[in-house]
């Protein structure tokens, strides 16, 4: 069991940007909660990758992003739809695989994706979307746009050739990504010391030539800051950051997964460190918010979330053809023309 870094000052961060970002944890919180509920209530089929106890980790580095910046996630940054700005009821349409989800209903039900805030829709493969979000970040720079990327993934992810692949590739070119490594200590039920012989993973980046930082992942103003200096950072054309933010997931690596492979202690430990109750207490002992407003504002999430509820079970299910539409298809015969006896052409039959 890895323990999170002893606790540093608080952070300068205006007063509005606290109330804010508490917002947006609290609404991730209780929605991903909510989320469970419904699964186990039989509301929607599958399963559901729930992010309680991480939550910080998603909306400290999302908030502030502009539009125009993208996120590259995989299936556990529900927090990081939220904050950048992805209404509910289209996360929980996804959810549900209703006609009007953003992907009609297509992909998996965690597979965020929202084009009108460039949250850029999530693949299965683990690591993948360190390639992609390279890949944009590329862009951003060929066309001299003043954007960044921030790219999610789990502390398994490193162990993939694609993630180094992507992090040779944008040290060599500075491009403007932020990679952010949620280490909640189990890759699936693979715990992270069976993946890796060192002890940060934020070392990774020392091979790439540039920063690597590890960060009390349940600190909410810590990992705003942290990742708010490698945005800027990369803004100003000085190459990216890899920020590792130790973490714990409460539940299992999915509803279906009773996580009866970890240690009671261990899980007892790190809900003790809960990052809502600990930004709650920093509120109540800087003054920033009274209880009876926290209550309110916990009413009109609660509130936001029933109506998000009914709008997605109001949705129509798509018509099985719809799997049809939006992939490509191609005819062998035309990729690979065979040996055509009169002219010698060839081919592959």
């Amino acid at each position: 069991m890895k323990i999170a870094p002893a606790p540093t000052a608080t952070p300068a961060v205006p007063v509005d940007d606290q109330r804010n970002l508490y917002y947006a944890l609290v609404k991730t919180r209780r929605f991903d909660e909510r989320c469970r509920r419904l699964f186990k209530q039989g509301r929607f089929p599958g399963t559901y990758f729930s992010a309680v106890g991480q939550e910080a980790t998603t909306v400290g580095p999302t908030y502030g992003l502009t539009m125009r910046d993208v996120i590259t996630t995989s299936h556990r940054e529900i927090g990081a739809a939220i904050t950048k700005g992805m209404p509910l009821v289209a996360i929980l349409r996804q959810i549900y695989a209703r006609a009007d989800s953003p992907d009609k209903g297509h992909s998996h039900p965690c597979h965020f994706g929202y084009p009108a805030v460039n949250l850029f829709t999530p693949a299965s493969t683990v690591a993948a979307q360190t390639v992609v979000g390279t890949g944009m970040a590329l862009a951003f720079k060929m066309r001299r746009e003043p954007h960044v990327v921030l790219n999610f993934f789990g502390e398994g992810a490193t162990a993939r050739g694609a993630f180094h692949e992507a992090l040779n590739f944008a040290g060599v070119h500075d491009l403007p990504i932020v990679f952010i490594c949620e280490n909640n200590l189990w890759a699936e039920s693979v715990p992270a010391h069976l993946t890796s012989r060192i002890e940060r993973f934020s070392d990774r980046a020392k091979a790439y030539g540039f920063p690597g930082v590890t960060v009390d992942g349940n600190d909410l103003l810590l990992t705003h800051t942290t990742a708010r200096e490698a945005i800027v950072r990369a803004r100003a054309g000085k190459g990216p950051t890899l920020i590792e933010c130790l973490t714990y997931r409460w539940y299992g690596h999915s509803e279906i997964d009773p996580a009866n492979y970890r240690d009671a202690q261990e899980v007892e430990y790190w809900t003790a460190r809960d990052p809502v109750a600990r930004f709650e207490q920093h509120l109540d002992s800087e003054g920033i918010m009274t209880r009876a407003e926290r209550e309110a504002l916990i009413a009109r999430v609660d509130a936001e979330i029933e109506e998000a509820i009914q709008q997605a079970e109001s949705s129509p299910f798509a018509p099985p053809e719809e799997a049809l539409n939006d992939v490509y298809s191609f005819s062998p015969a035309e990729t690979f023309p065979t040996r055509d006896a009169g002219s010698g052409a060839r081919g592959i039959r």
